[in-house]
């Protein structure tokens, strides 16, 4: 592969099967449209069946885009090998093994100014729409966010939810409505080592493709936000706060009222003003959870992000930026949130992590905040 000598390549293949054959040609063809700074495999486990002529093979694949990955990304692999001729050959991939794009069909793939966009049954023209949308979306994030990031994306574009899924190892209908996601792992703080996998946005071909050009726009800026703040976004850091960051990133420019762009709130004020149940505290990382009622979800996403427009207006952005920050720093006596500790409008004792950063940066308590929150949502929702 790193040769890029496709007869050697193929010549690893048990070749009985033709059209396996074209399939793993196609699969080499398109890994060499990629910018690899590094392709490599380390054998973990080798189990070979009674009969001898047969064996599982696990493995973990490393690699890293040049010009975009700061860290080798590590992927799970299982093959299934066969003995022919004296000679073992690869037979294919095993059950368990990770889905990756450029095993899904032939891939484009598109350099913009700031992006490389990965696709599989998009034409040119949506080619280069993906990458005209994630190239504004950098220099937007940068508006927002000030630290430190690569400012480089990598989208990948699959054809479909179920595939999607696939590369997600999850069910087709937890995705279903979600018009990206990004994949990673949270960083830990300050002196991240960055050793985690590299960022990936991606794409969901169905839901993405009902938006209008501002909601594309919305959603991939809100993506790039979490790849830029990955290295500062760790366990304790609320979803309130990493969910609302990026939407009001991703909402920056938009000339919509607060009651249009958080219509559920705003449904919930109107019906109950501040006794709504949806107001009684902020929001708690369960609430966030993928397969929830929609409009509780709706409730955690639109109230994360008039939480960090409240901060950004009463105390600025770079209070906002410095708040971010020290809440992925502190540990708390529970980080996660799960209880409603972190994120709810508990006594400003409570241990968690936000409890420290809200005290120690914006100066107030969680109960305080909350109250202020509250108060902000009824301001700015009102019909």
């Amino acid at each position: 592969m790193r040769d890029g000598d496709e007869h050697a390549y193929l010549a690893t293949f048990d070749t009985r099967d033709a059209g396996a054959r074209g399939e793993r040609r196609q699969v080499f063809r398109n890994l060499r449209r990629l910018p690899l700074a590094e392709w490599s495999y380390r054998t973990t486990a080798v189990r070979r069946a009674r009969s001898g002529d047969r064996a599982t093979v696990e493995a973990t694949l490393r690699y890293r885009l040049a010009g975009y990955d700061r860290t080798t990304t590590e992927d799970r692999e299982r093959f299934r090998f066969v003995r022919r001729g004296g000679a073992w050959r690869l037979a294919g991939e095993a059950s368990g093994s990770a889905q990756q794009l450029w095993e899904q069909g032939a891939m484009s793939v598109r350099r913009g100014r700031h992006s490389l966009v990965l696709g599989v049954g998009r034409d040119e023209a949506g080619m280069r729409a993906l990458a005209r949308v994630a190239d504004r979306a950098v220099p937007a994030v940068g508006r927002t966010w000030p630290g430190s990031w690569s400012r480089r994306l990598v989208l990948e574009a699959p054809s479909s939810v179920g595939d999607m899924a696939r590369m997600l190892s999850a069910p087709a209908g937890s995705y279903e409505g979600i018009a990206a996601v990004t994949t990673g792992e949270e960083g830990t703080g300050e002196g991240a080592d960055g050793d985690g996998p590299a960022d990936r946005i991606l794409i969901n071909p169905q839901a993405y493709a009902e938006l209008s050009e501002e909601g594309r726009q919305v959603v991939v800026t809100h993506e790039a936000t979490h790849v830029a703040t990955r290295e500062e976004t760790t366990p304790a850091t609320p979803m309130w706060l990493s969910e609302g960051f990026a939407d009001l990133a991703g909402n920056r420019t938009s000339q919509q009222r607060p009651r249009e762009l958080a219509p559920e709130l705003a449904a919930a004020v109107d019906e109950k003003g501040d006794r709504h149940p949806a107001l009684r505290s902020l929001p708690t990382d369960r609430d966030f959870r993928f397969g929830n009622d929609a409009r509780q979800l709706a409730y955690a996403y639109e109230g994360g992000w008039l939480a960090c427009r409240l901060i950004a207006r009463d105390w600025g952005a770079e209070k906002l930026t410095a708040f971010y920050e020290a809440a992925g720093r502190h540990r708390g006596d529970d980080d996660s949130g799960d209880d409603g500790s972190a994120g709810a409008g508990a006594d400003a004792d409570d241990g968690s992590a936000t409890a420290a950063a809200l005290r120690s940066v914006l100066g107030v308590s969680t109960g305080e905040f909350t109250a202020r929150w509250r108060a902000y949502v009824v301001e700015e929702l009102r019909a």
